[in-house]
């Protein structure tokens, strides 16, 4: 039996099999759509491709922004909005005439990279998605903590941790809350922080970019960037002590960041030693769809 992961991404759905080795036996994405029904049929479309490219049929694991409600069933928290209030689980197993397993598209990092990626051993990992939000999974003894709410791992939405000076003024968050650390230590946070500080709207690799040619408020703005991820991680450390932390997203693409980050961390951690792993994820841009075929036991 073969697996078939989906990575329910923002602009793109991608659909991958992998044998009981974790070998691509098929990898392919197709835009997503943006509308609720035209993306049920472009996930089953890009399913019966890869088995078709396999030679076999297989189980079916989706990775997907927000999570379902263990109340409801139905999707909520899902920056794609147009996916909340869904049956996601029922009219996907509809289509694909089979069950399916869906979990949050952090989660499937930390699996996937638990599994045989860069956090591959470790008891307790926390993964992070860095990109245009900000998304977290948690896996201890190789096991998903999605928790009884369905909300394990959910960082991208507590508020900031000590803010200072000007982070006192806390933006409006997608969710209706203010202050949230997805404002903050994204992709979009960092941008955000640019362009309110030095008046010139640069994408968050335009900031990188000048940081790196010297600019001085790109190093400003990376410099409280790095900082305020190092708070926000530090929580974290304190609430479940993880062995490694592994990020993902376009900014885990950042060497800098694990130069800058481990003594900032350590300093706001509640210990007198800290020695957790910061890796990238191995898999990169592929540990989503791998984690999502993952969510079945390997046969």
């Amino acid at each position: 039996m073969i697996q078939i992961g989906v990575d329910f991404g923002g602009t793109k759905i991608e659909a991958a099999a992998l044998n009981s080795e974790g070998t691509f036996l098929a990898r392919i994405r197709a835009p997503n759509p943006g509308s609720y029904d035209a993306a049920l049929r472009t996930v089953q479309g890009l399913v019966q491709q890869a088995e078709s490219m396999a030679g076999a049929q297989g189980t079916v694991g989706i990775g997907t922004p927000g999570s379902i409600s263990p109340r409801t069933r139905l999707m909520r928290n899902a920056n794609s909005v147009w996916l909340n209030g869904r049956d996601l689980n029922a009219d996907l197993s509809a289509a694909l005439k089979r069950p399916v397993r869906i979990a949050n598209d952090a989660n499937c990092l930390a699996l996937s990279e638990v599994v045989d990626g860069a956090a591959a051993g470790s008891k307790v990992a926390f993964a992070v998605v860095l990109g245009t939000g900000c998304g977290g999974g948690l896996v201890v003894n190789q096991q998903l903590v999605e928790g009884a709410n369905g909300i394990g791992g959910e960082w991208g939405h507590i508020p900031l941790p000590n803010p200072q000076g000007d982070e006192q003024t806390a933006p409006l968050c997608w969710c209706g809350h203010h202050g949230c650390l997805e404002m903050w230590i994204s992709g979009s946070g960092l941008e955000r922080d640019y362009q309110s500080t030095h008046g010139e709207k640069r994408s968050a690799e335009e900031v990188i970019g000048l940081m790196r040619d010297g600019d001085e408020q790109a190093r400003a703005s990376f410099h409280r960037y790095s900082d305020r991820l190092a708070r926000a991680l530090a929580t974290v450390c304190n609430i479940v002590d993880p062995d490694t932390i592994v990020f993902g997203g376009g900014l885990s693409n950042v060497s800098e960041l694990f130069t800058a980050l481990p003594e900032t961390i350590g300093s706001y951690v509640f210990s007198d030693a800290w020695a957790t792993k910061l890796v990238a994820a191995r898999w990169g841009d592929s540990s989503g769809v791998r984690g999502a075929a993952r969510l079945w036991p390997i046969q």
